[in-house]
């Protein structure tokens, strides 16, 4: 994935934010990496490019999303195999009536689609979502570490 723009194909890139149209994959060169892209990579307006912040911490790992105006109903978040996490949604835009007379229109609508592949010590089977006050948070509780037992073996002779 390169942070610089490409002008010979049908993508917008942004080079300072080279994840807003790509899953972002920290294991990009393994083996098992993953590189589907949706029906929603063709958005383009600004509203598609939704920043999201992602936080570890020693319990979880945190994402957090500013989605002003937008309820729950208007987003999904979701685990896909292999231990993706999907945020998605859309914000329709406003109802034009006859006899409206639009000065500006700056708000963006439209739709955006976030993807992140998680660690090996996502718990995926705890996840949970909040939206409060337009900030989508989204923990990821982390999988206790097993540490490997060790026994002592005796050597004779």
């Amino acid at each position: 994935m390169s942070i610089i723009p490409s002008f010979f194909d049908d993508q917008l890139s942004n080079i300072f934010d080279p994840f807003s149209l790509d899953i972002w994959d920290p294991f990009q060169d393994s083996p098992s990496s993953i590189a589907p892209r949706s029906e929603f990579s063709g958005e383009t307006s600004a509203f598609a490019n939704t920043r999201i912040d992602w936080k570890e911490t020693p319990e979880a790992h945190l994402f957090k999303a500013d989605l002003p105006g937008l309820n729950k109903e208007e987003v999904k978040v979701e685990v896909e195999e292999g231990k993706v996490l999907q945020i998605s949604g859309e914000r329709s835009k406003e109802q034009e009536e006859k006899n409206d007379k639009w000065h500006r229109v700056e708000r963006s609508s439209g739709k955006f689609l976030r993807r992140f592949r998680l660690p090996e010590n996502a718990n995926v089977d705890q996840v949970k979502a909040t939206i409060e006050n337009g900030v989508l948070t989204v923990t990821v509780p982390k999988e206790e570490v097993k540490k490997p037992k060790v026994k002592a073996i005796q050597i004779s002779g």
